[in-house]
């Protein structure tokens, strides 16, 4: 069932249409809205979020609309998904539903209890959000957080998952921004040589709190892939979003799930509009979509990431941008804004 939902993704978004026989491969969702830190490049910053998690019946509503066709849910969004109580009940709920889940943590609270917990657990992903090579810089990124001990919870974590042998994905990730752009070698040195961690990312930012910048025109020639294949973004009270950056630049949510059907919010006239014009080569004509700073991957990409499993494809989003970044892979594969 999941193999023939890509195939029939990957037949519209060839065909360019905008009304989609399948549903999504991936999913952002927020258990939780609640953070302990403050991060000038996050959209909490500019976003006031509620100091709540995500009900149980919404979640379990979504990954029940979505358990035959969803590959990949991302435990994540404007929130610490640590500070949600329930997030080890969560990711069982998906893996009984044979959906594959990761997580992403900023470590304040990954202590060698919360470290044994999540290597007891079938989580395939986790990301290891570490902003920054030099003590000065990641404090200014991560207000709040104190280097050595975040730093030490990260190493103790992937060699406790190396001693085991788990199987558990671990990307320790870091957001290229201008005040950390010149640490990149020192952090790839550094995380690349514990044992334990799996990938290296460097991620560009994508968010418009620091840098505002959209797309250029000629950026607009590839529909966004988003649009198409997921990830669908779902906030902590069931509203559903045609993606995490609708949310970060005002848009308006496409439905709540505890209204309306998966399949027909998916389909609903706003995102069918948006794909219209995406398919036309006019993505810069949606309001939203004309202040973003995603990445468009190349049609190529896009297609290849729907012939692969949603879980395999997340594991080789880090090497192709790495391959990308230091020049290995032509950069017109993957388009990012250019900043002036």
């Amino acid at each position: 069932m999941r193999a023939w939902n890509r195939v029939k993704l990957l037949w519209a978004y060839l065909a360019r249409r905008p009304r989609l026989p399948a549903l999504p491969v991936e999913y952002i969702v927020e258990t939780t809205a609640k953070c302990n830190l403050y991060c000038p490049m996050c959209p909490r910053e500019t976003h006031k979020q509620p100091k709540a998690d995500m009900p149980d019946e919404v979640f379990e509503r979504l990954v029940g609309d979505a358990a035959s066709t969803a590959e990949h849910m991302m435990l994540i969004g404007l929130g610490e998904p640590f500070m949600d109580p329930h997030i080890f009940e969560r990711i069982e709920f998906c893996h009984r539903h044979s959906i594959s889940a990761l997580l992403s943590t900023n470590g304040t609270f990954l202590d060698e209890r919360n470290a044994a917990r999540i290597l007891d657990s079938p989580l395939d992903q986790i990301t290891l959000s570490f902003d920054g090579a030099k003590k000065e810089t990641f404090e200014f990124y991560r207000k709040g957080a104190n280097f050595e001990k975040v730093r030490d919870n990260f190493v103790r974590f992937a060699r406790m998952k190396h001693q085991r042998g788990s199987k558990l994905q671990v990307v320790v990730q870091m957001v290229r921004m201008s005040g950390n752009a010149g640490e990149v070698g020192d952090f790839a040195a550094f995380w690349s040589a514990i044992p334990g961690v799996d990938q290296v990312r460097i991620k560009e930012d994508e968010t418009n709190v620091i840098g505002p910048a959209g797309h250029a025109a000629e950026d607009w020639k590839h529909p966004c892939h988003y649009l198409w294949r997921g990830p669908l973004y779902v906030k902590q009270n069931g509203d559903v979003y045609p993606c995490c950056q609708s949310y970060m630049l005002d848009g308006a949510p496409l439905a709540n799930i505890m209204e309306k059907p998966l399949a027909e919010i998916w389909n609903s006239a706003p995102i069918q509009e948006m794909r219209r014009l995406h398919a036309a080569g006019r993505g810069g004509e949606v309001d939203i979509c004309s202040r973003c700073c995603t990445t468009i991957p190349h049609p190529a990409l896009v297609a290849g990431s729907l012939i692969f499993h949603g879980k395999t494809v997340r594991r080789l989003v880090p090497l192709v941008e790495r391959l990308v970044h230091f020049s290995k892979l032509p950069r017109r594969l993957l388009r990012p804004p250019q900043r002036g």
